[in-house]
């Protein structure tokens, strides 16, 4: 194991200095190989740009967290403190002071419940969710009473979320579940396998199934092993809405899906379509350069050469060449189209990740001959779910929020009834 060095200390502070003043190219020079391969300045300069809308200016670099990680790396954590919130830069170092891993994390701040959750009518329980080097920790709240209860598995959105989709100073997923059983709904949500083990990402032939199914499935499993449990449902998010249908067509016995914001569109074109929306929230040369490279990276999607040897660096997000073959290749309408479950769309008309005219539209159009088909559009609501008026920009997500009270009532109601 590598002794923990002075230098990693300046060096990841160092790092989060670059990332602030704008100089990608440089901190793309401290990467090694592989991630060098998977990030260009440009995809690191439109990460930035992302996250400064949502956070605002960096104006404090705090002290860096310094661990031994394994494999000779020290893992650096460096709080950020920022005119809106903050968040941790979080770092694989190598013994050369090389980076092998760079990520942001939500600072962890105090989440208070929602007026509409009664922590006195449920219990939670921590679980394990898969078995084997992969599993991940995950939460049950299960109402008291001796039940049987509808379950519902909750899938989160794109990304390495924990169990709680935690985003700044929000947890919808926290809000979800304790909302649920509250009104007599057993929930179970877990950490994502990127999450609680990040390098599986980098692995040549990762793809959204790997992301999601294997565990999603066991939870299904778990759930239905119990004797206080009566029926089993995916609740899906964003991604995780996207890919509900696929894990109910691996788990038969799932009972139904409720999809909160699924996108339908390509994501390569979607990726583009929000990009340009934050661009014209804060214009600007480093605006303009982040939608130049995805506008470059999602004609690579589009084009023939696309391949699993394509590389990551030339893609939207670093995801791989197999990643986005795999996407391209899964419908998620007609998945839930041949599905014989009830169905539940929500969507927030607020929403400019994920949006009424360039999703919804999809679940629409392709689910109207679906026997048991909900659809529902929250006027105030954004892409969390969140309440609010005028349109939502990033930035909102860093106001310590609740999913709206309507979307729990309804969501409750739909289940108990099927």
């Amino acid at each position: 194991m590598r002794t923990v060095m002075e230098s990693d200390g300046p060096t990841a502070v160092r790092v989060v200095e670059l990332v602030r003043d704008g100089e990608f190219t440089r901190v793309a020079e401290l990467f090694d190989g592989p991630l060098r391969a998977a990030v260009s300045p440009d995809s690191l300069r439109a990460a930035w740009m992302a996250e400064m809308s949502r956070v605002g200016a960096v104006s404090v670099i705090g002290e860096p967290a310094l661990e031994p990680c394994g494999d000779g790396l020290i893992r650096a954590s460096v709080p950020v403190v920022c005119e809106r919130g903050g968040f941790t830069m979080i770092m694989s170092i190598d013994a050369a002071g090389l980076l092998q891993g760079l990520r942001l994390a939500d600072t962890d701040t105090a989440w208070t419940p929602p007026g509409y959750a009664d922590p006195s009518a449920f219990e939670e329980r921590e679980i394990t969710v898969g078995s084997g080097e992969l599993a991940v920790d995950g939460t049950l709240s299960v109402p008291r009473g001796s039940g049987p209860w509808p379950a519902v598995v909750l899938l989160s959105g794109g990304g390495p979320f924990d169990r709680d989709e935690t985003g700044g100073p929000n947890k919808p997923f926290k809000d979800l579940a304790w909302g649920l059983a509250s009104r007599g709904v057993a929930v179970l949500r877990f950490d994502k396998v990127t999450y609680a083990h990040p390098h599986v990402a980098d692995q040549a032939g990762f793809t959204m199934a790997d992301e999601y199914v294997p565990h999603a499935v066991s939870a299904v499993d778990l759930l239905r092993k119990r004797p206080d449990i009566d029926r089993v449902f995916l609740l899906g998010h964003s991604m995780g809405g996207k890919v509900a249908p696929r894990v109910a067509a691996a788990a038969p016995e799932v009972a139904g899906l409720v999809i909160m914001a699924g996108d339908t569109q390509p994501m390569q074109h979607a990726a583009v379509r929000v990009i340009r929306y934050i661009a014209a929230l804060e214009p600007g040369p480093d605006s303009d350069a982040a939608v130049a490279a995805i506008t470059r990276q999602a004609a690579v999607v589009d084009g023939p050469t696309l391949s699993p040897e394509t590389p990551r660096v030339d893609l939207p997000f670093g995801f791989s060449g197999t990643y986005w073959l795999d996407l391209l290749a899964y419908q998620p309408v007609s998945t839930a189209a041949a599905l014989t479950k009830p169905l539940l769309i929500l969507q927030g008309a607020r929403d400019y990740q994920v949006t009424v005219a360039d999703d919804l539209a999809g679940w629409q159009a392709g689910l109207a001959d679906h026997p048991d088909t909900t659809l529902r559009v929250y006027e105030q609501a954004d892409h969390l779910f969140f309440p609010g008026d005028g349109p939502s920009a990033p930035s909102d997500y860093q106001t310590p929020q609740h999913v709206d009270l309507a979307v729990i009532a309804d969501i409750a109601n739909w289940l108990l009834r099927h």
